[in-house]
Protein backbone atom coordinates (compact mmCIF):
# COMPACT_ATOMS: atom_id res chain seq x y z
CA UNK A 1 0.00 0.00 0.00
CA UNK A 2 1.47 3.42 -0.90
CA UNK A 3 2.58 5.66 1.96
CA UNK A 4 -0.18 8.32 2.21
CA UNK A 5 2.42 10.85 3.35
CA UNK A 6 4.42 10.37 0.13
CA UNK A 7 1.73 10.93 -2.47
CA UNK A 8 -0.88 13.33 -3.67
CA UNK A 9 -4.46 12.50 -2.68
CA UNK A 10 -5.49 9.91 -5.31
CA UNK A 11 -8.59 10.68 -7.31
CA UNK A 12 -9.83 9.25 -10.60
CA UNK A 13 -7.55 10.44 -13.37
CA UNK A 14 -5.14 12.06 -10.89
CA UNK A 15 -1.42 11.47 -11.00
CA UNK A 16 0.20 10.07 -7.86
CA UNK A 17 3.93 10.34 -7.16
CA UNK A 18 5.24 7.93 -4.53
CA UNK A 19 8.14 5.80 -3.42
CA UNK A 20 8.36 2.51 -5.29
CA UNK A 21 7.74 -0.88 -3.70
CA UNK A 22 9.04 -4.33 -4.61
CA UNK A 23 5.69 -5.11 -6.26
CA UNK A 24 6.38 -2.25 -8.71
CA UNK A 25 9.42 -4.07 -10.08
CA UNK A 26 7.73 -5.79 -13.04
CA UNK A 27 5.94 -2.58 -14.10
CA UNK A 28 9.18 -0.59 -13.84
CA UNK A 29 10.97 -3.19 -15.98
CA UNK A 30 8.19 -3.05 -18.59
CA UNK A 31 8.15 0.76 -18.62
CA UNK A 32 11.93 0.97 -19.14
CA UNK A 33 11.67 -1.56 -21.98
CA UNK A 34 8.98 0.61 -23.60
CA UNK A 35 11.16 3.74 -23.44
CA UNK A 36 14.11 3.34 -25.80
CA UNK A 37 16.91 4.32 -25.86
CA UNK A 38 17.05 3.56 -22.11
CA UNK A 39 19.41 0.75 -21.19
CA UNK A 40 17.38 -2.18 -19.93
CA UNK A 41 18.29 -3.25 -16.43
CA UNK A 42 17.71 -6.73 -15.12
CA UNK A 43 14.41 -7.26 -13.32
CA UNK A 44 16.50 -7.94 -10.22
CA UNK A 45 18.25 -4.56 -10.53
CA UNK A 46 14.86 -2.84 -10.72
CA UNK A 47 13.67 -4.75 -7.63
CA UNK A 48 16.75 -3.62 -5.70
CA UNK A 49 16.10 -0.04 -6.78
CA UNK A 50 12.45 -0.33 -5.68
CA UNK A 51 13.49 -1.57 -2.23
CA UNK A 52 17.04 -0.60 -1.20
CA UNK A 53 16.92 2.75 -3.04
CA UNK A 54 13.21 3.59 -2.66
CA UNK A 55 14.06 6.86 -0.90
CA UNK A 56 15.87 7.94 -4.06
CA UNK A 57 13.40 6.69 -6.66
CA UNK A 58 9.86 7.67 -7.60
CA UNK A 59 7.01 6.12 -9.55
CA UNK A 60 4.10 7.98 -11.08
CA UNK A 61 0.74 6.24 -11.25
CA UNK A 62 -2.42 7.23 -13.02
CA UNK A 63 -5.57 5.19 -12.58
CA UNK A 64 -3.54 2.29 -11.16
CA UNK A 65 -1.09 2.21 -14.09
CA UNK A 66 2.59 3.02 -13.66
CA UNK A 67 3.31 5.83 -16.14
CA UNK A 68 6.60 7.24 -14.84
CA UNK A 69 9.82 6.22 -13.13
CA UNK A 70 12.96 8.01 -11.99
CA UNK A 71 15.76 6.10 -10.34
CA UNK A 72 18.64 7.71 -8.55
CA UNK A 73 20.90 7.67 -5.54
CA UNK A 74 23.36 9.73 -3.52
CA UNK A 75 26.85 8.49 -4.44
CA UNK A 76 28.66 7.29 -1.31
CA UNK A 77 31.82 9.07 -2.49
CA UNK A 78 29.96 12.41 -2.74
CA UNK A 79 26.65 12.41 -0.82
CA UNK A 80 26.12 16.12 -1.59
CA UNK A 81 25.24 15.03 -5.14
CA UNK A 82 22.03 13.35 -6.25
CA UNK A 83 22.59 11.10 -9.27
CA UNK A 84 19.62 10.58 -11.61
CA UNK A 85 20.10 7.18 -13.22
CA UNK A 86 17.04 6.69 -15.40
CA UNK A 87 13.97 8.68 -16.33
CA UNK A 88 11.12 6.84 -18.03
CA UNK A 89 7.73 8.27 -18.99
CA UNK A 90 5.14 6.18 -20.81
CA UNK A 91 3.91 7.46 -24.15
CA UNK A 92 0.47 7.98 -22.54
CA UNK A 93 1.94 10.50 -20.06
CA UNK A 94 4.31 12.49 -22.26
CA UNK A 95 3.92 16.21 -22.81
CA UNK A 96 2.85 16.86 -19.20
CA UNK A 97 6.28 17.74 -17.71
CA UNK A 98 6.07 14.50 -15.71
CA UNK A 99 9.84 13.91 -15.72
CA UNK A 100 10.36 17.42 -14.35
CA UNK A 101 7.70 16.86 -11.67
CA UNK A 102 9.18 13.52 -10.61
CA UNK A 103 12.71 14.92 -10.27
CA UNK A 104 11.45 17.92 -8.28
CA UNK A 105 9.49 15.50 -6.06
CA UNK A 106 12.66 13.50 -5.39
CA UNK A 107 14.86 16.52 -4.69
CA UNK A 108 12.25 17.94 -2.29
CA UNK A 109 12.08 14.77 -0.17
CA UNK A 110 13.66 14.96 3.30
CA UNK A 111 16.01 12.13 2.29
CA UNK A 112 17.72 14.56 -0.10
CA UNK A 113 18.44 17.19 2.60
CA UNK A 114 21.92 18.59 1.99
CA UNK A 115 22.03 17.84 -1.73
CA UNK A 116 23.87 20.66 -3.49
CA UNK A 117 24.02 19.30 -7.06
CA UNK A 118 21.99 17.04 -9.31
CA UNK A 119 24.14 14.93 -11.62
CA UNK A 120 23.34 12.53 -14.42
CA UNK A 121 24.89 11.16 -17.58
CA UNK A 122 23.44 11.62 -21.06
CA UNK A 123 24.62 10.68 -24.53
CA UNK A 124 25.17 13.54 -26.97
CA UNK A 125 22.22 12.59 -29.19
CA UNK A 126 19.59 12.33 -26.41
CA UNK A 127 17.83 15.64 -27.10
CA UNK A 128 14.90 14.91 -24.79
CA UNK A 129 17.16 14.36 -21.78
CA UNK A 130 19.26 17.44 -22.55
CA UNK A 131 16.05 19.48 -22.79
CA UNK A 132 14.88 18.10 -19.43
CA UNK A 133 18.11 18.82 -17.58
CA UNK A 134 18.70 22.22 -19.20
CA UNK A 135 15.09 23.06 -18.28
CA UNK A 136 15.64 22.04 -14.65
CA UNK A 137 18.76 24.22 -14.46
CA UNK A 138 16.79 27.12 -15.91
CA UNK A 139 13.81 26.52 -13.57
CA UNK A 140 16.16 26.34 -10.58
CA UNK A 141 18.05 29.43 -11.77
CA UNK A 142 21.42 27.70 -11.64
CA UNK A 143 24.06 26.39 -14.00
CA UNK A 144 24.60 23.15 -15.88
CA UNK A 145 28.15 21.96 -16.51
CA UNK A 146 28.72 19.33 -19.19
CA UNK A 147 31.82 17.12 -19.28
CA UNK A 148 32.64 13.76 -20.85
CA UNK A 149 32.54 11.13 -18.11
CA UNK A 150 32.50 7.69 -19.76
CA UNK A 151 34.08 7.77 -23.22
CA UNK A 152 33.10 5.52 -26.11
CA UNK A 153 36.51 3.95 -26.69
CA UNK A 154 38.16 4.20 -23.27
CA UNK A 155 35.21 2.99 -21.18
CA UNK A 156 32.81 1.19 -23.53
CA UNK A 157 35.30 -0.43 -25.95
CA UNK A 158 33.41 1.26 -28.80
CA UNK A 159 30.12 -0.46 -27.94
CA UNK A 160 28.28 2.56 -26.48
CA UNK A 161 28.28 6.29 -27.14
CA UNK A 162 30.14 8.62 -24.79
CA UNK A 163 28.14 9.50 -21.69
CA UNK A 164 28.43 13.16 -20.73
CA UNK A 165 27.93 14.17 -17.13
CA UNK A 166 25.48 17.00 -16.58
CA UNK A 167 26.08 18.66 -13.21
CA UNK A 168 23.34 21.08 -12.15
CA UNK A 169 23.82 23.41 -9.23
CA UNK A 170 24.37 24.71 -6.76
CA UNK A 171 20.83 24.03 -5.58
CA UNK A 172 19.09 26.16 -2.97
CA UNK A 173 19.42 25.02 0.63
CA UNK A 174 15.69 24.34 0.83
CA UNK A 175 13.98 23.35 -2.43
CA UNK A 176 10.77 22.77 -0.45
CA UNK A 177 10.05 26.50 -0.46
CA UNK A 178 9.66 26.36 -4.28
CA UNK A 179 11.05 29.87 -4.61
CA UNK A 180 13.36 30.73 -7.53
CA UNK A 181 16.96 30.28 -6.56
CA UNK A 182 19.59 32.96 -6.80
CA UNK A 183 22.74 32.01 -8.68
CA UNK A 184 25.63 31.53 -6.31
CA UNK A 185 29.32 31.94 -7.06
CA UNK A 186 31.48 28.88 -7.44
Amino acid sequence: MPDPNDSDAPTAGALTLRKPQATDGPAVTALIAACPPLDRNSAYCNLVQCTHFADHCVVAEKDGELVGWVSGHRPPSNPDDFFVWQVAVSSAARGQKLANRMINHLIERPEQAGVTHLITTVTDDNAASWALFNGLARDWNTGLERTALFEREAHFAGAHDTEYQARIGPLADNKNDKQPQEKQGQ
